[in-house]
């Protein structure tokens, strides 16, 4: 009987790594899709822009100017009752981000007038990145993906 608790015991412990790993990789596939969410609603909002469903100014680059335009919508220029355009339902979480994290300052901001390898907010949103310092299991911060 002791011998079987003892090899339980070994065993458990052997799989605790493995369990944590697992874990870390959840979130970080919570983060790719939460990215790739955000990445597409900013999309789909410039691409509204173009077509002219959103008035925009002349000197505006066509970008949402923050991400909750994503989520409150905007008049849809195009039709008579200038009906919201509604890009996301609601802002996703960055996983890897403090619990106490608000909404609005869970994501760095990178406008359009900013260089890629130095990303500054700006008057738009032009790409969205995580804030935490830590690395992917693949070896690339999170920031950069």
């Amino acid at each position: 009987m002791v011998v079987v608790v003892a090899i339980v015991g070994i065993l458990a412990s052997a799989a605790i790594p493995f369990v944590r790993y697992g874990e870390h990789r959840l979130k970080e596939r919570e983060l790719r899709h939460a990215l790739r969410e955000i990445r597409l609603a900013i999309d789909a909002y410039r691409k509204a822009s173009d077509e002219g469903r959103i008035v925009r100014k002349v000197d505006s680059t066509g970008y949402p100017p923050d991400l909750t335009a994503l989520t409150d919508g905007v008049a849809d220029a195009k039709t008579p009752d200038a009906r919201k355009i509604y890009f996301l339902r609601r802002i996703p979480l960055d996983p890897f981000a403090p619990p106490e994290t608000p909404d609005n300052d869970m994501w760095g901001l990178r406008s359009y007038a900013s260089p890629p390898n130095d990303p500054q907010p700006g008057d738009d949103v032009f790409d969205v990145y995580s804030l935490n310092p830590g690395n992917g299991s693949n070896g690339v911060p999170y920031r950069n993906w």
